[in-house]
């Protein structure tokens, strides 16, 4: 199966300068975080080099653990990440404070994060003697999933078999793990643990058919089990909060986005439907012919569904099909409109599930 491929910028060369001259404006940035590819609504994937310790061990047995952030909001891009090391090193994971990242502060997140990014002390780490070790022991990778992609893969026209959410996450598991087993990485792993996406069981089938050699662990609540999930819970909550942080940015969208706009845009909140920053946003920007931004918002999501037919000042567009008088809906594109049980119009817009079989 290959990868849903998002829209491209319309002039990605001056969105890349624009991008690079106000980067000066954030804070200091994870590398897991590339501003014109976010702002340009562009999947990508970060992989930090391997840690020194692995490398002077190669035959050593690697774990590696896989969590997400984001799978929930409207807004913003959902983040899976992956995170390894020696297997002796789990337990010294444990002590310096990993656990599920929704449970730790952010600072802690930001810490944790930063010393596994470089060999330097955050201040505000409590135990530096062993937190110092995280940089050449642990390594990571992320992908960020845009909304322009989760979109498309959801809302798929009819010639195409749309993907839900959880066939998204197993692709994207399946190519994080794939990616570290392979040159330059080649690494020695023996053990994958992973917070499940869907059923436990037909999940670890699936990764099993893909990695027969691996002991394969698939478990709910993962990341509060595994110190190793736990690890790249926290790699993946602190990439989707400064990428939200990189797509309110009055600068970079101002400059690189929209050289027009006048007006610092405004906050997303958390990005889930139940937050009223959320859908004050939702509600004040929407545009009546587009919609909103497409790097920002996720339009395969209700919420976002049921504003636009709910807003009288949207525009419902109807194509007239070549050679017949008749017009044809917008919402054809997005399925047959013969399936049994298949809506007509918005209400249509969403992916089935696909099965291990598909993969």
């Amino acid at each position: 199966m290959s990868s849903p491929s998002p829209p491209q910028p319309a002039d990605s060369t001056a969105t890349a300068a624009a991008t690079t001259a106000s980067t000066s404006d954030l804070p200091a940035l994870p590398p897991s975080i590339n501003p014109e590819k976010l702002l340009a609504g562009e999947t990508y994937t970060y992989t930090s080099p391997v840690p020194s310790e692995i490398l002077a061990n190669p035959k050593a047995p690697v774990i590696l653990g896989v969590d997400e952030a984001g799978r929930g909001p409207v807004l913003g891009p959902m983040v899976y990440a992956a995170a390894y090391c020696l297997e002796n090193y789990s337990d010294t994971i444990k002590e310096l404070g990993f656990a599920d990242s929704k449970k730790l502060t952010h600072a802690t997140r930001t810490a944790l994060l930063t010393s596994l990014t470089t060999s330097s002390i955050p201040s505000d780490t409590s135990n530096s003697s062993k937190t110092s070790t995280l940089h050449p022991n642990v390594g990571w990778t992320t992908t960020l999933l845009s909304p322009p992609t989760i979109s498309t893969s959801m809302l798929r026209p009819h010639t195409q078999p749309p993907l839900n959410l959880n066939a998204l996450a197993h692709y994207t598991t399946i190519s994080l793990i794939r990616t570290l087993l392979s040159p330059p990485y080649s690494l020695n792993i023996t053990s994958i643990y992973i917070d499940t996406v869907g059923p436990p069981q037909s999940y670890t089938t699936l990764l099993q058919k893909h990695f027969p050699t691996l002991k394969v662990t698939v478990t709910k609540q993962a990341d509060s089990i595994y110190p190793i999930v736990s690890a790249a819970s926290v790699c993946a909550k602190v990439t989707r909060d400064v990428a939200i942080d990189v797509l309110t940015s009055p600068a970079l969208v101002t400059t690189a986005t929209n050289p027009q706009q006048a007006e610092a845009p405004q906050p997303l909140g958390s990005g889930y439907p139940g937050d009223a920053k959320t859908i004050s946003y939702l509600k004040s920007t929407l545009d009546p012919v587009f919609g909103w931004r497409g790097e920002v918002v996720r339009f395969s999501w209700a919420t976002a569904k049921d504003l636009l037919e709910k807003a009288k000042s949207s525009v419902k567009a109807e194509w007239a099909e070549e050679g017949s008088d008749e017009g044809q809906a917008i919402t054809c594109f997005f399925s047959s409109g013969k399936d049994e049980g298949m809506e007509k119009g918005v209400a249509g817009w969403y992916g089935r599930s696909v099965g291990v079989g598909e993969f």
